[in-house]
């Protein structure tokens, strides 16, 4: 068997490992975005505690390593009683980190919206929930999509520490088959940067037409 037919033989391998980092990607992208949401309000709470919670998440993840956070989940929150599986733990942290930095991407975009805008919606008597809805948001969300899709590609990149907690990602059934056929070490992890690469782009690409949506009849 040439060298090629053997690469082409371990494809089904690296699509198993594909198919868990994009389920890691997806899930750790949903809980990032509902945590940036939750804690980037909170930062804007006429409430000291309410502000002091999301500052206090949003500085500890942002300061902590992600690989740390991620083995405390997996290897220590097991001698509390809270035992996760490899996949949750990974979402968690993946999801954790990223999303104080998307906090940060949430808080400064609905600062940025005119606050005459916030009082006029006042005016009209609009509730909270109203006023958030169909006015802040439609102004804030074009400004969030760019960094958005920078932390979306930053959590791409993060899957490939799950293979450190055993989770059979894309990363993990790339170094199996390093040691297991040597000879193509470099095709391998060829292939694996080619794969990274296209995820990366794809998402790059989604963003800006969601970012093109966003802002069409606002120009």
């Amino acid at each position: 068997m040439t060298s090629l037919e053997t690469l082409i033989s371990l494809l089904p391998t690296l699509m198993k490992g594909l198919v868990v980092t994009l389920e890691v990607f997806l899930l750790g992208s949903v809980v990032a975005a509902v945590l940036a949401f939750i804690a980037g309000l909170m930062r804007l709470s006429k409430f000291r505690i309410v502000r002091f919670l999301a500052a206090f998440y949003v500085e500890f993840f942002r300061g902590t390593s992600l690989l740390i956070q991620l083995f405390w989940i997996f290897y220590v929150l097991p001698f509390f009683g809270l035992d996760l599986s490899a996949l949750t733990a990974g979402v968690l942290a993946l999801g954790l980190n990223y999303g104080a930095y998307g906090s940060e991407v949430v808080r400064s975009a609905i600062l940025s919206v005119p606050r005459g805008q916030t009082e006029a919606a006042i005016a009209l008597n609009m509730s909270p929930v109203l006023r958030f809805r169909r006015i802040i948001l439609p102004q804030a969300w074009p400004l969030m999509i760019p960094p958005f899709g920078n932390l979306l590609i930053e959590l791409l990149k993060g899957t490939s520490l799950v293979s450190l907690i055993t989770l059979s990602d894309l990363t993990f059934q790339a170094m199996s088959l390093r040691t297991t056929v040597s000879k193509l070490e470099i095709p391998i992890f060829a292939l694996l940067l080619i794969i990274y690469f296209v995820i990366a782009y794809a998402v790059t690409l989604l963003m800006r037409a969601l970012e093109k949506k966003a802002t069409v009849g606002r120009a």
